[in-house]
């Protein structure tokens, strides 16, 4: 998957290709459509807040759909 990494605040994002992840037990893993970027995530960018965890990959906010479950995950149960 392509995802856009901070590895240093103040410094630009970089494109970066990262293994798809495997769900583990009771885990879903999305195919996410749409990604947005909260204000809090542009502070840790900016590097307004200190020592944030890096590197990391700004945005929570997401739609996706369900493409892989993990062992355990009814799929019933995922709507």
């Amino acid at each position: 998957m392509k995802a856009m990494v901070l590895e240093e605040p103040g410094k630009p994002l970089k494109l970066v290709d990262r293994p798809d992840a495997t769900p583990g037990p009771g885990e879903i893993r999305l195919k996410v459509e749409a990604c947005a970027v909260c204000r809090t995530d542009l502070h840790v960018v900016d590097g307004d807040l200190p020592r944030p965890k890096l590197p990391l990959v700004p945005g929570h906010e997401i739609v996706g759909i369900v493409d892989l479950v993990g062992e355990g995950v009814s799929r019933s149960r995922l709507g």
